[in-house]
């Protein structure tokens, strides 16, 4: 761990990218859809539009300091917070000057620039502040923990939602619950540290299944099955990411630190559309707590968690590979 001669906050900077968009040859921009970043990955993938003649790419960044970065008692003063570009790969490194989202906020917001002609694969995004310590100036005060990847290259920020999968006989666990859903083949418990898929042994050969990878129909089956579960994981951690929220004293929501407020981050633009993600996460808070409003929502809900679980390109692989079968069969 390093050590510095001056004060120093021991909180970090939690980064996250709020929008992309390519600037093309002819000067126009193309906004890129939410889809092309992942906050549970943290990483954004320009190759998703699809083309490779655009000339630059603009990402819109926003840092959350930690409460009182700004005070007039803090033992530092003319802070500065940067988002900074790094590609090891060409050595280039830029760096551009966060804003503050209004007096007081704890938020700095902003947008990097990334040409396309200085990166040839992934560069790594971070964000530090700076400020004047007992007269000093530049001193580096905190920065992320995680970082975001940008991928020149990638079509997907998403290897599908990291499952963590459990096998269990179900009639016989030691977790008496699970007893009680014998009949299905899978349940998803969102109570812990981290999401879990617990998967029902009892249902004859649905393991083996699982656990195909050959490129046949099985293997085709058992990506359409693992983006089924993706889908039940990706809706249940989001309502327990709302089950629970802590609300500041003017009633409005505030997005957790740990994983529920990465999934409610990722999937909020797909439930509500067209909004600042804060505005999002009041408006379904709202929503879930009020009268009116909440089944509506429900369809969004599921369009958010099918679109990241990958059931698409899932449903359309196992179809034309049953498609492939039955000419075969016809032959």
């Amino acid at each position: 761990m390093k050590s510095y001669p001056y004060k120093r906050p021991n909180r970090p900077v939690a980064l996250r990218v709020t929008s992309a968009s390519l600037r093309l040859p002819d000067g126009t921009r193309e906004p890129l859809h939410t889809s092309a970043s992942s906050a549970h990955q943290r990483t954004v993938a320009l190759g998703v539009a699809q083309r490779d003649d655009w000339v630059s790419a603009r990402i819109g960044v926003t840092a959350t300091l930690w409460a009182g970065a700004d005070a007039e008692d803090a033992p530092w003063s003319e802070l500065k917070v940067l988002a900074v570009l790094f590609d090891g790969e060409t050595n280039v490194r830029t760096t551009f000057e966060l804003r503050q989202d209004a007096p007081g906020s704890k938020e700095w917001s902003g947008t990097v620039e990334m040409f396309h002609d200085d990166h040839v694969g992934r560069a790594t995004l971070t964000a530090q502040v700076v400020g004047t310590v007992d007269g000093v100036t530049g001193r580096a005060l905190a920065e992320t923990v995680d970082d975001w990847t940008v991928d020149v290259v990638a079509d997907e920020p998403l290897d599908g939602l990291r499952l963590d999968v459990k096998q269990l006989a179900f009639a016989k666990s030691s977790r008496e619950w699970l007893q009680a859903f014998t009949d299905a083949p899978w349940v998803v418990d969102a109570s812990g540290r981290l999401p879990t898929v617990l998967v029902n042994t009892d249902v004859e050969g649905f393991t083996d299944l699982l656990g195909a990878d050959s490129g046949g129909i099985e293997g085709k089956v058992h990506e359409l099955l693992v983006a089924q579960m993706s889908t039940d994981v990706w809706t249940a951690v989001f309502h327990s990411a709302l089950g629970d929220l802590e609300v500041e004293s003017d009633g409005a929501p505030v997005f957790p630190t740990d994983w529920r407020g990465e999934v409610l981050r990722e999937m909020l633009p797909d439930v509500v559309p067209g909004v600042h993600v804060a505005d999002a996460l009041r408006q379904v808070h709202r929503r879930r707590t009020g009268d009116a409003g909440w089944v509506e929502l429900q369809t969004r809900v599921h369009f958010a968690a099918v679109r990241r679980a990958g059931a698409r390109n899932a449903l359309s692989g196992a179809l034309r590979a049953l498609q492939q079968l039955n000419r075969g069969d016809n032959a």
